[in-house]
């Protein structure tokens, strides 16, 4: 593994930074545009400044690890993804050693895999996922590039997650059903039913409520 650089000095990269820690993983720095933690230090690792700081760095030099979480704003990770993927960076795959993944399962590019998550056969991971802390992911699911699981859902086997779509903490979901790309899926919420892509779905059973 080359040294790494996470992008983002929040929560969700706090998570990322202990899980990288605990695989032994060696980050060099934290890039971050607040001002007021430049300069301080996450478990360890200095805040050495914004997003210029890594022109310091050569694409082929270091891997950079995606810290920016998806609740607000869910367009902002994917577009930091895509553009720093047009200077020629690559981004790190991160898994916690504290998670079951099936021999099989495929992860792609900038994938983090959280304490406590479940991957079971036959599992396709696109890039830039996040599956979040004990998410539980059946046999045969298919998550696309820039979706985020978040703590504690459930997805039976056979499911599809469209890109960029968000599924709030503890939603679960019936075998077979597609949610489609760029929808959100509130907290708690049991999917049934197939939701359609760009729509907001919550409740028990879920139902469509919005477009967004």
């Amino acid at each position: 593994m080359k040294p790494l650089i996470c992008i983002g000095g929040g929560g969700h990269a706090r998570v990322l930074i202990d899980a990288v820690k605990h695989s032994h993983g060696q980050i060099l720095g934290v890039v971050d545009c607040q001002k007021e933690i430049q300069g301080s230090q996450i478990f360890g690792v200095p805040v050495i400044g914004d997003d210029d700081c890594l022109a310091r760095y050569l694409p082929g030099e270091v891997e950079l690890i995606n810290g920016i979480g998806s609740v607000g704003n869910p367009s902002r990770r994917k577009e930091i993804y895509l553009r720093l993927k047009k200077y020629g960076y690559t981004f790190a795959s991160v898994m916690h050693p504290n998670t079951v993944i099936a021999t099989d399962v495929k992860i792609d590019e900038g994938a983090q895999v959280m304490a406590g998550a479940i991957l079971q056969p036959n599992v396709v991971v696109g890039c830039n996922v996040i599956l979040n802390t004990r998410s539980s992911i059946d046999h045969d699911c298919i998550i696309h590039d820039h979706a985020h699981v978040a703590p504690g859902v459930i997805l039976s086997g056979g499911v599809v997650i469209g890109e960029g779509v968000h599924l709030g903490v503890g939603a679960v979901v019936a075998q077979n059903i597609t949610i489609g790309k760029d929808a959100t899926i509130g907290a708690g919420a049991v999917v049934l039913k197939d939701v359609p892509e760009c729509s907001v779905a919550w409740g028990v059973p879920a139902e469509v409520r919005k477009y967004q």
